[in-house]
């Protein structure tokens, strides 16, 4: 997925709101960006970070920046939660994730359950249909450990509850966590953030729920699928 605009380098001041950061550009300038994580964003949100906004004309938004990519002490994150299905999606297509590159039919946002929708709803001849679920991971507290969630997510253990009952009907029920951070290499649970969650993990995976999980390469001018990680949850 390439940045349709080249970014903008500058530092942040802070992040307030859950959508809104102050940022001070290179050349002086404070501006207020979108903040597209409705998250914690903890370890990400910190005065001085250096960060990369995505400028934009369009008339219809408020906000002229969007915060896309920050720079970790010399790691590469990316920060918006609606670029890991824009990657995944372009994955798909291309066959990437070896899990699921059987499927040649990709059906984005497609309801089911109870007043859901599913990231990706996948199809092909002589296959069961698969259920994707895409969540984006970008906290990291300990060497390279990406963890997920970074706060308590209800709508989350619903989105897993909704999976196990596809796999228990007999459909192939795939969660895929997308992690943005370069400097994670190993997937577990934040159980200590949101035990509910890591309840409704376990439980899914019982009923058939398939875990994956996949880093990015991120840059300031594009954020690709990169390798599989993998999951250690007991």
């Amino acid at each position: 997925m390439r940045f349709q605009t080249p970014l903008v380098p500058g530092t942040l001041i802070r992040r307030y709101n859950r959508f809104l950061a102050d940022v001070t550009l290179d050349d002086g300038t404070v501006v207020k960006a979108h903040c597209p994580n409705p998250g914690s964003m903890m370890g990400l949100k910190d005065p001085g970070l250096r960060v990369w906004l995505e400028p934009n004309d369009d008339p219809k938004k408020k906000l002229k920046y969007g915060w896309r990519v920050a720079d970790l002490n010399g790691t590469w994150v990316g920060i918006d939660t609606a670029t890991p299905n824009r990657v995944v999606k372009e994955a798909l297509a291309a066959r990437q994730i070896t899990e699921l590159a059987d499927y040649t039919t990709i059906i984005p946002e497609q309801k089911y359950g109870t007043n859901s929708r599913i990231d990706f709803l996948l199809r092909q001849d002589g296959l069961p249909d698969a259920y994707v679920e895409v969540k984006n991971v970008h906290l990291l507290r300990e060497d390279d450990w990406a963890e997920f969630p970074d706060s308590v997510t209800t709508r989350g253990a619903k989105h897993l509850d909704e999976l196990a009952r596809v796999a228990d009907a007999g459909g192939r029920a795939v969660m895929l966590y997308l992690v943005q951070h370069m400097g994670c290499h190993r997937f577990k649970l934040a159980e200590d953030l949101d035990p509910a969650y890591a309840a409704a993990f376990r439980d899914a995976r019982a009923h058939g729920v398939e875990m994956i999980c996949y880093g990015c390469t991120v840059s300031v001018d594009e954020i690709t699928l990169a390798d599989p990680i993998p999951i250690y949850v007991e």
